[in-house]
């Protein structure tokens, strides 16, 4: 009997330690679902030369499935210094158009070998990036009956030779390939204004880091989280980070956007332990720091700016560990 009861009690507290350390506590970066969390760029295609047909398609042979059409989920803009505004889907991918299709009506001229190197859309589960109309959004039936999503008319397309996050190795290929703006144009940099005759130095802020997340000594709150544009990064008060979950969804995704996921090396003065990506129910993916969930703030207009902290008694910049810095303590 004894046996049998010292058994019992090694199984419960073997089940308990795997529990409190599924956030990436000690072993890697896993989600509480067993998932393998972070960003893990997809296997790279070889043998994708660009051809004289206008599709960048050349002789190797690809990958098997990999023209199966994957879901975008919560889209977002990308602000690139080359190429300007650039929609993503929601694992930050760049999302691309086509010359040969049109608009009006929709229409994919991409199939066969060209839908390999540049596998469609899908239409399903696609939601607007925050700030953008999400009227601009449809689908188009394809020839082999799978909807594509649209923008503007306009079929949308990821690049396989786009290994990561922020990748663009499509930008112009055959000359007929382009990354999309957020209203289905062709990604183009704003003009830049001609520099008045005498300028005086710029208002003191944090000088944006190239790291994806890093840190910067406000003069008020003290140090906190920016993204790579130099945006603070935020905590919700409401959310929990064991189970993680979040509070913020539907119109209040719209004023906090959640953070895309960052890969642990594009860090700079951030805890690594919890840092995980959390897959939220509405499909987007989430970074967190110490398993609480991370937004940034429509109301910040440039870097440096925190108009966010303390927003209705919940809202407060992340700390490097993870807390929200000022939050009354409880």
């Amino acid at each position: 009997m004894k046996t049998w009861r010292s058994a019992s009690l090694v199984a419960t507290a073997a089940a308990m330690l795997a529990l409190t350390t599924a956030c990436g506590q000690e072993k890697g970066d896993q989600s509480p679902n067993g998932q393998n969390v972070g960003n893990q760029a997809p296997a790279k295609a070889d043998g994708y030369g660009a051809g004289d047909d206008g599709y960048g398609a050349g002789a190797g042979d690809a990958k098997e499935g990999a023209a199966k059409t994957k879901a975008a989920g919560q889209l977002a803009v990308w602000d690139s210094k080359k190429l300007g505004e650039v929609v993503t889907d929601s694992e930050g991918f760049t999302l691309y158009r086509f010359d040969k299709d049109t608009a009006q009506p929709p229409k994919s001229n991409c199939d066969g070998a060209c839908a390999t190197t540049w596998p469609a859309v899908a239409a399903d589960g696609a939601v607007a990036a925050p700030g953008v109309d999400k009227s601009l959004l449809g689908e188009v039936t394809r020839t082999d009956g799978s909807k594509q999503l649209t923008i503007d008319g306009w079929p949308m397309y990821r690049y396989a030779k786009d290994a990561k996050a922020g990748d663009a190795k499509g930008q112009g290929v055959g000359g007929t390939w382009y990354a999309a703006a957020p209203d289905g144009k062709k990604a183009s940099p704003a003009a830049e204004a001609e520099p008045p005759a005498e300028t005086e130095p710029p208002a003191e802020t944090a000088p944006v880091d190239p790291a994806g997340l890093s840190t910067r000594k406000d003069p008020k709150l003290g140090e906190v989280v920016v993204d790579k544009n130099g945006m603070t990064v935020y905590r919700f008060t409401k959310d929990s980070a064991w189970p993680m979950k979040s509070a913020c969804t539907g119109a209040c995704l719209q004023k906090w956007p959640a953070v895309q996921p960052v890969d642990k090396n594009d860090t700079k003065g951030i805890l690594k332990k919890g840092f995980v990506v959390f897959n939220r129910p509405d499909g987007q993916k989430q970074q967190t720091i110490d398993c609480w969930p991370l937004y940034t703030f429509s109301g910040d207009k440039k870097p440096g700016d925190t108009n966010g902290q303390g927003v209705g008694g919940t809202w407060y910049a992340a700390g490097a560990n993870g807390k929200p810095v000022g939050a009354p303590k409880k």
